[in-house]
C-alpha cells in the first residue's frame, strides 16, 4: 500500500527478486565454501560483480581494471578508493558495459 502514497515507489518488486536470483541460484555452489574466509572472499567477490553491473559495468572488464590498478594504489587514500568505485566518473570506457553505451 505504499506505492499509493509514494509515487517514486514501483507496485510491485520484479527487480528486488531478479536482483538476487544470481544468490538463489548460487546458493548451492556456495555450499563448498569450506572455511569462513572462503566464504567472506565469496561475499566480497559477488558484491563487487553484482554492483558492477547495476552501475552498467562489464564484471569482467571491471574486475580486469581492479587487479591492475590496486597493486599499484595506497589503499590508505580514500581519495584513491573513490576513483575506483563502480559509479565512478573516472572508469575507463572499457569498463562500461555495451547495453549502457547503446541507451
Amino acid at each position: 500500500m505504499a506505492f499509493l502514497e509514494d509515487g517514486r515507489l514501483e507496485i510491485d518488486n520484479n527487480r528486488s527478486e531478479r536482483a538476487i536470483k544470481p544468490v538463489v541460484i548460487g546458493r548451492k555452489a556456495w555450499l563448498f565454501s569450506n572455511t569462513p574466509n572462503g566464504a567472506k572472499a565469496s561475499a566480497i567477490i559477488y558484491s563487487i560483480v553484482e554492483t558492477a553491473i547495476a552501475n552498467g559495468l562489464n564484471p569482467y572488464y571491471y574486475l580486469r581494471y581492479l587487479f591492475e590498478q590496486l597493486p599499484n594504489m595506497d589503499l590508505t587514500d580514500n581519495d584513491n578508493l573513490d576513483r575506483i568505485l563502480p559509479w565512478s566518473t573516472t572508469i575507463p570506457v572499457s569498463c562500461i558495459s555495451f547495453k549502457k553505451l547503446t541507451k
